[in-house]
């Protein structure tokens, strides 16, 4: 990051600090900032040298806000928000179910005249999109925000990416796409000169028909769009919608899914009866394409991204350790898995990772591929980052040096020609499928710790996996017993 988006986040960023008297959380905080830096460059694109068409309805653009003060500015910004979420396109799709949350108009005042005196439009597009990121991942850490589950570590991101390799031309698709970070990574890739030398139409078209992404959240979606905006992605039109990815079928195919579906185990809907008396009642999705009927968020997940690909397409799905050994629906899962796509890799994740506690997870990679008789997988090779690995969120956080030997590992260039080494091992097809309920559990590294009290990490390291270990076993008793009610 440059040390001009450092000083800008810096000081956006000491701004909120003194929101937060008002009791605006951080969230709050990068959401109105999301609307009026929107509203700027609006305005900026106006005026030379761009001299572009307004795209926002006068009366209701930036200029009209800095004409207003008092009481009438902050009438007038309720108003704007109302009208603007009203309108077609990604303007719609920014605002829509926008609220102000700055009550004081004073303080509304000063945060327009911090946005004011910026050239949003001048700053090179990387450095707004390092800004608004340090916005997001400052929000991220804000643990009772509870914003962590739509930020997936961005150095986990770039080595996924990377040994992905998309190419110019490819469609990138995100069903759960949080904040945008997978599909930023795959553009900042494809758009870095030192991997391809992009023509005029190439690059049109990774700027206007590459990326495409779903996410339930209204103000995650937000702050996607505006993410992809600052980077100069997408026309009028938003790539990403708001919905349910897992209702049905969307018709598209892609050549890449990257995705980080939300964690927790169960998919449920709450339903008020007419005492009052909230239920909550199991949500289950019955699709023809898919091969199970489950509950589990993350086993439909995982038989939505198969779905999307297209034929010798390629995905990239971060999973929870359940979706490797649960039985039943699990086990029928990874059996057509394994059968119908050719499932080549996982990477098993250490703890400390995710904002989200209690979480164990994993990136499978897989490649769809035409019917056949044969099973498609022949071997799984398996890289183990976890055992005697341990990151924090803040003191030992993780960086992309942490992913470089498993990239090397992985040789993207030729997946054919792998070597086994003590963190990176290879298992047969025929080895799996005489493994219990076909789990993928699979580790063989012996834990340092268990070994000799001397190895063991750092008490607050203890603690936080003690806690994850608890956490994640009360989340599988809370679904037992809410399916016994």
């Amino acid at each position: 990051m440059s040390a001009e988006s450092a000083s800008i986040i810096q000081k956006v960023w000491n701004y909120c600090n003194v929101l937060r008297d008002d009791g605006i959380s951080y969230g709050d905080y990068v959401e109105q900032l999301t609307y009026l830096i929107f509203l700027k460059m609006a305005d900026e694109r106006t005026k030379p040298p761009f001299n572009q068409v307004a795209r926002i309805p006068r009366g209701l653009d930036w200029q009209s806000l800095l004409q207003k003060d008092g009481d009438e500015l902050e009438v007038h910004y309720r108003h704007l928000l109302e009208d603007l979420s009203k309108e077609k396109g990604i303007i719609g799709v920014i605002f829509r179910k926008s609220q102000n949350k700055i009550q004081d108009p004073a303080k509304l005042r000063r945060l327009i005249e911090l946005i004011n005196g910026e050239v949003w439009m001048g700053l090179d597009v990387d450095v707004k999109g390092d800004i608004y990121e340090g916005l997001l991942q400052k929000n991220a850490e804000d643990t009772k925000s509870g914003a962590g589950q739509y930020f997936t570590p961005r150095p986990l991101i770039k080595a996924i990416v990377e040994v992905m390799r998309p190419q110019p031309g490819m469609t990138i698709n995100d069903p759960a796409c949080g904040t945008g970070g997978f599909l930023l990574a795959a553009y900042a890739y494809l758009s870095d000169p030192k991997n391809f030398k992009l023509d005029v139409k190439q690059k049109k078209a990774l700027n206007l028909s590459t990326f495409s992404g779903k996410d339930i959240v209204d103000n995650v979606v937000r702050l996607c769009v505006m993410n992809m905006f600052l980077h100069g992605i997408g026309g009028d039109e938003s790539p990403i919608e708001v919905g349910d990815s897992l209702i049905s079928d969307p018709g598209t195919r892609y050549d890449i899914v990257l995705t980080n579906p939300p964690f927790g185990k169960k998919s449920s809907i709450t339903i008020v009866n007419e005492e009052g008396k909230a239920d909550k009642e199991t949500l289950i999705y019955e699709r023809q394409d898919f091969w199970a009927t489950t509950s589990n968020k993350q086993l439909n997940f995982l038989q939505h991204v198969k779905t999307l690909l297209k034929i010798q397409g390629k995905a990239a799905v971060v999973v929870p350790d359940n979706v490797l050994f649960e039985g039943g629906a699990g086990k029928t899962v990874r059996k057509k898995l394994l059968a119908e796509c050719d499932v080549h890799t996982l990477l098993r994740l250490p703890t400390g990772l995710f904002y989200a506690q209690g979480v164990k997870a994993n990136v499978l990679f897989f490649d769809r591929k035409p019917a056949s008789e044969k099973p498609w997988t022949s071997k799984l090779w398996i890289y183990d980052l976890r055992t005697n690995t341990h990151f924090t969120l803040k003191t030992n956080s993780m960086v992309s040096e942490d992913l470089k030997d498993f990239v090397k590992c992985y040789n993207p260039q030729n997946r054919n020609d792998r070597q086994e080494t003590e963190r990176f091992k290879v298992f047969p097809y025929a080895d799996i499928m005489k493994r219990d309920k076909v789990s993928l559990d699979i580790f063989w590294l012996k834990d340092d710790s268990i070994e000799d009290s001397a190895n063991l990490p750092a008490p607050e390291i203890l603690a936080r996996e003690i806690a994850d270990n608890l956490e994640a076993a009360l989340e599988q008793f809370n679904g037992i017993y809410q399916e016994l009610k």
